[in-house]
């Protein structure tokens, strides 16, 4: 017992009584200590004291919607470099069609015995979709956060980019390079964060419901809500995510048109590359930094057992200007639904 007592504190850099302490349950240690003393226990292979075998992993659960939107995964990379900074390992889960659900994700980290979860997008963002399993997660009060807007019952902290400024800085810009007839591409009828958006651009200019597309997140449906409102005879487009306004791009080429000659666009996110794309993408930036940071630092307190605001915390956004957008064509607009099939010339 003295060797291990004596082992364990050289490892963690602490004295053997503030060891004997953790081991044995007493206060008078910060729990950063105590977990860094029980963690390198399982590391040296000591088994824990009977009492605290019963505690949770020092791992936190990482739940992303998907991998191909590169948000994402630059998300996930900032989390799980704070994570290990505090001694944590994340455990990754990434939902695919016809593969493992959340409420599948959420039962296998419950049975791990995870420290927390954080969720970069999901469910909780579709009034529609079931929540059943966020219910679980309260049940068993697993600290949890939530990154990105959630529906309204869902009791948990929340960081999020700040949609209605989003939206408002896009639609102002293209505004003031003359744009009147504006399109939105968004996501899911029921999507939170596209609703917000929505609104504030309804807010802020006429948007009529033909000047509006729903599409799942992807270059697919980018492409096909953008060749619909570009029959409709807009001039610029503002996208819910960088995919989709790829997927605009594309739509305007096959129509034999130019970004930014004939249509304007603005993507949504800045995710990796968008400087690269041709043309490079205007886009609204997620402080993703700022926002990732902020999740680690509410789960932690959360785990420490430290009461946090479950009122949505609201990251303000940053247009970034590039080449997708420019001013209205100065040409008399065709009428809509007779767009050239063949290439412009300028």
């Amino acid at each position: 017992m003295v060797r291990r007592l004596a082992e364990v504190a050289k490892k963690v850099g602490v004295s053997e009584a503030t060891v004997s302490r953790v081991l044995n349950g007493k206060p008078g240690v910060s729990e950063g200590t105590r977990a860094a003393v029980l963690t390198a226990l399982d590391v040296m292979g000591y088994e824990r004291p009977t009492q605290l075998r019963g505690e949770r992993a020092r791992l936190v659960g990482l739940v992303l919607p998907e991998l191909q939107n590169p948000i994402f995964p630059a998300f996930a990379e900032i989390v799980v470099g704070a994570l290990a900074q505090r001694g944590f390992t994340p455990v990754l889960c990434t939902r695919t069609a016809g593969g493992v659900t959340e409420a599948d994700y959420v039962e296998m980290l419950l049975d791990q015995a995870v420290s927390g979860v954080i969720f970069f997008g999901g469910l909780y963002a579709q009034a529609d979709s079931p929540h059943g399993h966020y219910a679980r997660l309260a049940e068993r009060n697993l600290p949890t956060v939530l990154l990105n807007a959630a529906v309204d019952n869902l009791d948990f902290p929340r960081v999020s980019c700040d949609d209605a400024a989003a939206a408002e800085q896009a639609v102002a810009h293209l505004t003031a390079l003359g744009h009147d007839r504006i399109g939105m591409i968004l996501g899911p009828p029921d999507h939170v964060p596209s609703n917000r958006k929505l609104a504030a651009a309804r807010r802020a200019v006429h948007l009529p419901e033909d000047r509006v597309e729903h599409a799942l997140f992807s270059l697919e449906g980018g492409q096909a809500a953008a060749t619909r409102l570009i029959n409709r005879g807009i001039t610029a487009l503002v996208c819910a995510s960088d995919p989709l306004a790829l997927g605009a791009v594309r739509a305007v080429r096959r129509l034999g048109l130019h970004v930014p000659g004939d249509v304007s666009i603005v993507g949504y996110d800045d995710s990796a590359l968008m400087s690269a794309t041709d043309p490079p993408l205007s886009t609204v930036r997620q402080p993703i930094e700022l926002m990732g940071r902020a999740a680690v630092e509410l789960l932690m307190a959360e785990i420490a057992g430290t009461p946090v605001t479950h009122d949505e915390l609201l990251f303000e956004p940053e247009l970034v200007l590039r080449k997708s957008s420019g001013p209205v064509p100065t040409a008399d607009r065709e009428t809509p639904g007779t767009r050239p099939t063949g290439p412009t010339t300028h």
